[in-house]
């Protein structure tokens, strides 16, 4: 008779649920990080995770969803799209545990978590003006994007908290893209009045803004100060290295398990929000 070690694995545990993720893979910086923690999470729970690539655009989120529904998934986290909005209704009409991630909604039928946007942004406004910046430009994301639209209200928040007057013809939208963020920067540039300072909305935007800058001989932190939104490694590493509002991308996956459990353990539980705080990265970039 072979007497077997007590540390042998027999068999492996069961699988507690399987969880679909739908989010556009090359969209983000970060949607490597945010799925590596997803999928630690996940595997911690005991769930399997299956991925599928939104590309992000509606049409392709639509059916990836269907896909992932037709899969027999047990809970959905979605990176919503820009124009999400019928996808999300669709689920929570089947009543299909849902979470969105990082980009919330403004709606209170769904369990989401996301970084806070309004407070966060304002705080980078007023770090600029205590650099006596008062004409400051703002790169603003996707206007269908909840999580944009609170970063314009941060921004205006910001101003007025400084006794500034909020000027429309410094706000122009980059589409949360670089070529976006590009003419966006030329547009403010070439406006008046032109501005000594930029705060952009996202971290795909950032490249854009850096490129306009080298195009035209700008030096930023010098001659144009720039702060942003969001944690890209080739910030730190450019020079002067960025200033921006850090998101904490592996806890909001490993919540986003945490929430999508819950759901799918209780699904009559009232919807939450979550909400984590950024961290502020100094670099030159601002200026100081």
């Amino acid at each position: 008779m072979t007497a077997l070690s007590p540390d042998l694995r027999l068999w492996d545990p069961p699988v507690t649920y399987r969880i679909g993720v739908a989010m556009g893979v090359s969209a983000n910086p970060y949607s490597g990080e945010l799925l590596r923690a997803i999928r630690a999470a996940a595997a911690q729970a005991g769930c399997d995770v299956v991925l599928a690539d939104t590309g992000d655009t509606g049409s392709d989120e639509a059916e990836v969803v269907r896909g992932l529904r037709a899969d027999l998934v047990d809970g959905v986290l979605l990176v919503p799209s820009p124009g999400a909005e019928p996808v999300i209704n669709g689920l929570v009409r089947m009543g299909v545990p849902t979470v969105l991630v990082d980009r919330v909604a403004a709606r209170n039928d769904v369990d989401q978590v996301g970084t806070e946007n309004v407070h966060a942004v304002a705080s980078l406004v007023r770090h600029l003006t205590e650099r006596r910046h008062r004409k400051i430009g703002l790169i603003s994301g996707d206007e269908s994007l909840e999580v944009s639209r609170e970063r314009v209200r941060g921004y205006r928040l910001g101003l007025e908290q400084a006794g500034l007057r909020f000027n429309r013809e410094l706000v122009e939208c980059g589409f949360s893209n670089p070529g976006g963020a590009t003419r966006a920067t030329a547009k403010l540039l070439d406006g008046w009045p032109s501005p000594t300072a930029l705060v952009v909305a996202d971290e795909s935007m950032l490249v854009g803004v850096q490129y306009e800058a080298h195009r035209r001989g700008i030096r930023i932190g010098s001659e144009l100060a720039v702060v942003g939104y969001g944690d890209m490694d080739w910030a730190r590493r450019v020079s002067p290295a960025v200033t921006t509002l850090v998101q904490p991308i592996a806890d909001l996956g490993r919540r986003a398990v945490q929430l999508l459990m819950s759901r799918m353990a209780d699904p009559d539980r009232p919807p939450e929000s979550v909400w984590l705080t950024p961290k502020f990265l100094h670099g030159a970039s601002c200026g100081c």
